[in-house]
């Protein structure tokens, strides 16, 4: 099975492009694609909102239900500021479109920036916490935690590299099993207080809370805003629902926000009650389940499905993180390549790339989510408060219909997020905070950097302004390094002398001998062609031909020098090992030389016997 085969296999067979519009998928299926990493967040919000506050006692876990009380308000703020975004930029884009139409460029490749890092940190913090829920019913496996989520990361890139129509059928179902697990672990949950039958620990409420210093509460409430991570998602990829899609995309999000709030609520609170305290090895959602249904059916129901949405939730950033990407490129603030399509009518370039910078993540903080977490949330609220602020601008520019209530919405969510990420930052800014921090500038940087080379070739290679002349051919001088005679010498000179009647031959003496043997070979089978033999003392052979190149383009003054490179091709891939490249290091020698043109020509080896 060669390449070709082996690439079918995995994606499947390439899709015209005029089938794209057959890519674009329902509401039931987008929940799936887009609200996974929303809703994934439940399993990780709670616990790291518990970690701050069992640091200090027991009873200040009694904070986490004011604390979740805030995030939800906090959520249900940018859902209504982010359905305005989806009317308003139907196309998509999300946060960088809006913070480039109304707050400038340099604020939409911020907002850019900050999601592609937050996207990378999605895959990462997703595919570790996915290990880890596993890891808690089956404590065997921490050792190979980094290898079982990379190994996660790979199998997401290939799924998703098959296209967003095939990865959503196969990635609706575990979504649709995590909604109803929760939804049934929470019913039983409430059931039980409800009748008694589970002893609590603590009340829902309380009237007195005990005094914790307020940098705690903050760090708590830091951390549990990963709850609302990924929820930008949706506006980002409005073109891949179906017609009508800005009312289908809107209605998703309205789903996925209700069972966010349903849950994540929930979960904390019931965590509250109970009185779960986070371990290391297990999770917060793990010891609840075991609290309410002990170890039978339903808590491994629980463990699966957390596991499964954990890892589904590397989903959402494949679809997003690649339209960002091609947007960028459009725009030329990231290479060309991430803008084409593949053959699945996906950006593959851009998945690719996203699977291996979250596996090198996941190597190198050793699959650990707590320390990836503090890394997730930054990135994500300074992208909520320039999208948010982006559409308080256009409001005010625009005045369109109830304007001033779409304004005061995005007003407030501008302000909170703009407070949640200085809270943030400032709260996780030593457990590694600071390397989103100063990676940021990095990243723009290099947005601005590509942007001013792609200006600078388009002025460069641009017609505008050139009067047209008429074509005349260009004078070609050609040179044939060879190395000796044989079949692949013969087909190269047929070929040289087809395209120049100015060709010379030219040979690396490395032994006197062997010099007049192949010159004798030589004009047995060219006659008539110069035949240059080049000195080289100390055997340098790539060194010595380039050194003659240049003499002949110095005292020629041609316009073109082609350099024609007789090769041949073994009949097996790994033979090549077995010979020289001398053709490749010449071509990349010569790549930045002006007026010098690189020719291989190939004799193909049957391989009878060839090595």
């Amino acid at each position: 099975m060669n390449l070709s085969q082996v690439k079918r296999f995995l994606v499947g067979a390439p899709i015209s492009s005029q089938h794209l519009s057959e890519q674009k998928i329902p509401k039931w299926k987008a929940l799936a694609v887009y609200s996974s990493d929303a809703l994934s967040s439940v399993a990780y919000a709670t616990e790291e909102i518990l970690i701050p506050l069992a640091a200090v006692s027991v009873a200040a876990i009694s904070y986490s239900i004011p604390i979740a009380l805030c995030i939800v308000g906090l959520l249900v703020i940018l859902t209504m500021s982010y359905r305005q975004t989806i009317d308003t930029y139907q196309s998509g884009g999300g946060a960088y479109i809006v913070a480039k139409e109304n707050l400038g460029v340099h604020a939409g490749l911020v907002a850019a920036g900050a999601l592609l890092i937050d996207y990378v940190l999605t895959v990462s913090v997703s595919s570790s916490a996915g290990v880890m829920a596993i890891i808690s019913a089956f404590p065997a496996l921490l050792p190979y935690r980094v290898t079982m989520a990379i190994a996660i990361i790979v199998l997401m890139t290939v799924m998703n590299l098959r296209g967003i129509r095939d990865s959503s059928t196969v990635f609706a179902l575990p979504t649709y099993f995590f909604v109803f697990s929760f939804t049934l672990l929470l019913g039983v949950g409430l059931y039980r207080i409800a009748t008694g039958s589970v002893a609590t620990v603590a009340p829902m409420t309380h009237n007195l809370y005990p005094m914790v210093p307020l940098f705690i509460i903050l760090r708590a409430f830091s951390s549990g805003c990963a709850a609302l991570t990924g929820i930008e998602a949706i506006s980002n990829g409005v073109p891949a629902f179906k017609e009508p899609a800005h009312i289908n995309a809107k209605i998703t999000m309205t789903w996925m926000t209700v069972l966010l709030m349903v849950f994540f609520f929930g979960v904390t609170a019931l965590c509250h009650v109970f009185g779960i305290i986070p371990s290391a090895g297990e999770t917060a959602v793990s010891l609840l389940a075991r609290s309410i249904v002990g170890e039978g059916a339903l808590y491994y129901c629980v463990q699966v499905s957390t596991a499964l949405i954990l890892i589904l939730a590397c989903n959402t950033a494949y679809n997003d993180f690649p339209f960002l990407a091609a947007l960028l490129a459009k725009d030329r603030y990231l290479p060309r390549q991430l803008a084409m399509r593949g053959d699945r009518l996906v950006f593959s370039n851009s998945m690719i790339g996203l699977g291996v910078a979250a596996a090198i993540l996941i190597y190198t903080f050793d699959g650990d989510t707590h320390l990836l977490v503090p890394l997730y949330s930054v990135g994500v609220f300074m992208s909520f408060t320039l999208s948010q602020f982006g559409m308080v601008k256009h409001h005010i520019r625009e005045k369109e219909p109830h304007w001033q209530w779409k304004l005061f919405f995005n007003f407030i969510g501008g302000v909170t997020t703009a407070i949640v990420t200085v809270v943030v930052s400032a709260g996780k800014f030593t457990e590694g905070a600071w390397i989103v921090i100063v990676l940021l500038p990095v990243v723009i940087l290099g947005f601005l950097k590509i942007h001013r080379h792609y200006l600078e070739v388009g002025k460069e290679l641009s017609l505008i302004g050139v009067t047209p002349v008429p074509l005349t051919k260009l004078r070609n001088t050609v040179v044939v390094p060879i190395s000796g005679v044989h079949r692949g010498t013969i087909l190269a000179m047929r070929y040289a002398t087809s395209i120049s009647e100015d060709v010379r031959v030219c040979y690396v003496e490395l032994n006197s001998e062997d010099t007049e043997r192949v010159r004798c070979e030589f004009h047995k089978w060219c006659p008539g062609v110069p035949f240059v033999v080049l000195k080289s003392p100390f055997r340098s052979v790539i060194g010595t031909v380039l050194q003659y190149i240049d003499d002949v383009a110095h005292t020629m003054n041609h316009e073109m020098i082609t350099v024609l490179i007789p090769e041949f091709v073994t009949a097996k891939w790994w033979q090549s090992i077995l010979h020289n490249q001398t053709a490749l290091v010449i071509r990349a020698a010569l790549s930045f030389r002006q007026r010098k043109v690189v020719v291989s020509v190939r004799y193909h080896l049957k391989g009878r016997g060839t090595v």
